[in-house]
């Protein structure tokens, strides 16, 4: 944690961190797997809302919903279901999530349009609705302030770690009441850096307005969930949505005050440990991979060759072999459509300079595999040609990937 944000603390609880939210996670049999399969997520009053969504032409019935939910700006619950994705089924997709966000309002005596619906799985299967619709009715009387890690637990897919955080600080330096920032995510493949690029649910008590919520979140989900990649695709139920309920009671956050700032920089602090979470827990990945980029004239560019070295199949194969292809990092950079001279670069693997000044430079072989041999491979570029940076994270692609995905409907 940063010296200019040591007042940041992490703290429990993950999406029922910040006060008036609770949660659940509850076995549905979605898929017959025995597991936790459907999530909800809600809060004591009506809450300012905020939403980014998959990019991908095709879009998920739940998807298409929730946009049209969260137009108004506001929402109190969010239901998710793990297993199927309602994705291409037609009018009986839209029907059912319709469904899925009436039981739900139903049950915790909301107004239909405050619920936000998702869906993550197999596409083109229907849902078990009744089995779903029973999901929700006992998910509502067991919300609970200690439900965050079932509700995690239940998006999961391919993931074989809950992802959760929550974050607790100061937007008025001092003079005010604190704030709470928490989330849960779940992504292991389809990841790719085209919004949203997974689910990810956030919560947080603040006291702020529509307006500035959107930028807040579109900031921070461009600097941490589009900055992760696992396999270049993106998926059709993608979706990352806020709620912010205001009971903490702090000076009101417009995107002109005072405090936006710090609420910005601690939502993407947020976004950026569960983004991290998705790219240690990359389908098959046996290697974790920082790609840190400096010394750009802007930080869009250093971003964008960040995320395109981290997506390279050819970097990542490299990793997984632990081999030293320092070739594969400049030659990335080179194809991210970001302009530089390539005589400047540096290039690093860990601690060990592979290549500078537009030539590569002998390095230790010994100590390149000893890098190579940990879980966590940081790759760093400096371009020598201004102040701006950008990061990017990732994994190696392994044969364990293949396995998964041709083997994912059974």
């Amino acid at each position: 944690m940063s010296e200019e944000h040591k007042d940041w603390a992490a703290v429990p609880g993950g999406i029922t961190a910040p006060q008036g939210f609770k949660a659940a996670g509850v076995v549905a049999q979605v898929r017959k797997k025995g597991r936790r399969d459907l999530a909800l997520i809600c809060s004591e009053v009506p809450a300012v809302a905020a939403g980014l969504f998959t990019r991908n032409l095709v879009k998920a019935a739940p998807v298409i919903l929730s946009q049209e939910h969260l137009a108004g700006g506001r929402a109190q619950a969010i239901v998710v279901n793990s297993g199927i994705a309602n994705a291409y089924m037609g009018a009986q997709g839209m029907a059912d999530a319709r469904r899925m966000a009436s039981v739900t309002a139903e049950s915790l005596g909301v107004p239909v349009a405050d619920v936000v619906v998702a869906s993550t799985g197999v596409i083109g299967e229907p849902l078990p609705i009744a089995k779903i619709e029973k999901g929700i009715r006992d998910a509502a009387v067991n919300l609970t302030r200690d439900g965050g890690g079932d509700a995690a637990e239940a998006i999961m897919t391919t993931d074989t770690a809950l992802k959760e955080y929550a974050l607790r600080f100061n937007p008025d330096d001092g003079a005010g009441p604190a704030v709470t920032i928490g989330g849960i995510a779940k992504g292991s493949g389809m990841i790719h850096p085209n919004m949203a690029t997974m689910l990810s649910f956030l919560t947080t008590d603040a006291v702020i307005d529509r307006v500035a919520l959107d930028a807040a979140l579109r900031y921070a989900a461009d600097r941490s969930y589009n900055a992760v990649t696992i396999d270049g695709d993106t998926s059709t139920n993608d979706m990352v949505v806020i709620l912010a309920n205001g009971l903490a009671g702090n000076a009101p956050i417009t995107a002109d005050s005072a405090g936006f700032e710090a609420f910005r920089d601690a939502l993407k602090a947020v976004c950026v440990e569960l983004a991290k979470m998705i790219a240690h827990d990359g389908e098959g990945a046996t290697k974790y991979m920082e790609v840190q980029v400096r010394g750009a004239q802007n930080e869009q560019g250093a971003l964008q060759i960040a995320r395109t070295i981290a997506s390279s199949n050819l970097v990542k194969a490299a990793l997984f072999g632990e081999d030293a292809n320092w070739g594969r990092i400049i030659t990335a950079a080179g194809y991210s459509g970001v302009l530089f001279d390539p005589e400047r670069v540096t290039i690093w693997i860990g601690d060990l300079k592979m290549a500078d000044g537009g030539t590569g430079l002998d390095f230790d072989e010994e100590r390149a595999k000893e890098i190579l041999e940990g879980r966590e491979i940081e790759i760093s570029l400096d371009l020598h040609q201004g102040d701006a940076g950008g990061v990017a994270w990732g994994c190696d692609l392994s044969y364990d990937y293949v396995r998964i995905n041709a083997n994912y409907r059974t």
